[in-house]
């Protein structure tokens, strides 16, 4: 099992020898740094998964320290407490508004230490995990928010027919979804009211963030494939959490910055790849999206993910299916032979 990365920065020889000493002990790999400075420059080159760092050093201040790393998405979201040998509030919300998660004054013992380390890498490892699988988990790990402690309970669940918009293009956002049942896709519409499907959403995703942490309009509309329940979060709820919670608003980044790169990949399948080759992708997202050995999929919608006619994407279905890549029961496709869909040929 891989060693959890910690990274002390602290300019006082002593104070850092002890910690790192107390650290390795507890089978932690430690690196150090001796001011604020080298300790941003040894966090951006290994980023570690806890940083603990002292507030009052020379060549760049703790303080320093924080802003520069929030504003980088691969250190934004590290769990950071602060040392500091003062204990009035002023430094304490200072550190807080900055985004600090935890503070341990100075002098402190060995089991508040290692307390304090435990219980942020748990708490930041499950929020990773949260992001991934879906709203419940991700407000569970992020139940120290009070606010949002009892969010599941108190948002709005709306309920949503086949085909029935639950925003369009163009709106201005004012609320977070989430897909409780059913599936969602979101398509945007050519000058020619021809559609291009972007992403088919399915339960336990979000729907919305991307317009929210831009503060712009939706660039796509949502609408439903099937009948499906959202849960509908005020702004000021998602709002709160992004900024109160550095490790919550660095996973919604990375899932920005993963969907930009998505977006540019397909653009570059549309222009190079061959029918063949962009269909045999779409399905497989499909299964993966969907889970399931089998999926369902309205033919309109799938020519609108691979850039083509229906018509020419049934033609292309029935090829795959004569050549056993793939199976379809009562509309419904199973995908039997993926490897060979993998190296379907440019």
């Amino acid at each position: 099992m891989t060693k959890q990365k910690i990274l002390v920065i602290e300019d006082t020889d002593d104070v850092r020898e002890n910690i790192a000493e107390l650290l390795m002990l507890s089978d932690y790999e430690v690196e150090t740094a001796v001011n604020g400075r080298e300790g941003v420059k040894k966090a951006q080159t290994n980023i570690p998964d806890l940083i603990i760092c002292d507030i009052m050093m020379p060549e760049l201040d703790g303080y320093g320290v924080l802003r520069i790393l929030s504003r980088n998405a691969a250190t934004l979201s590290i769990p950071f407490i602060f040392l500091t040998a003062k204990a009035e509030k002023t430094d304490f919300r200072k550190g807080l508004r900055l985004g600090a998660d935890d503070y341990l004054t100075k002098p402190f013992d060995d089991i508040e230490l290692l307390d304090t380390v435990e219980m942020r890498l748990k708490k930041s490892s499950l929020i990773r995990d949260a992001a991934d699988t879906g709203m419940e988990a991700f407000l569970q790990t992020s139940g120290q928010l009070n606010a949002l402690e009892n969010l599941p309970a108190d948002c709005e669940v709306r309920k949503y027919a086949k085909k029935q918009f639950i925003f369009e293009e163009e709106e201005w956002p004012k609320r977070l979804y989430f897909v409780k049942k059913g599936r969602v896709k979101l398509v945007k519409m050519n000058d020619y009211g021809k559609e291009l499907v972007l992403e088919i959403v399915g339960p336990n995703q979000f729907l919305g963030y991307t317009a929210l942490l831009k503060d712009e309009v939706y660039q796509a509309s949502a609408v439903a494939i099937e009948a499906s329940e959202i849960s509908l979060i005020p702004k000021s709820d998602f709002t709160k959490l992004i900024y109160e919670n550095r490790e919550v608003a660095g996973q919604f980044i990375k899932m920005l910055a993963g969907n930009v790169i998505q977006r540019e990949n397909e653009l570059l399948q549309l222009a190079y790849n061959s029918v063949r080759k962009r269909l045999a992708e779409t399905l497989l997202k499909l299964q993966k999206q969907y889970g399931e050995e089998g999926f369902k999929v309205q033919r309109e919608d799938l020519a609108a993910m691979v850039g083509t006619a229906k018509e020419t994407v049934i033609r292309t279905l029935s090829e795959f299916k004569n050549e056993g890549l793939i199976e379809v029961v009562s509309g419904k496709i199973f995908i039997r032979k993926e490897d060979k869909l993998k190296r379907m040929p440019y």
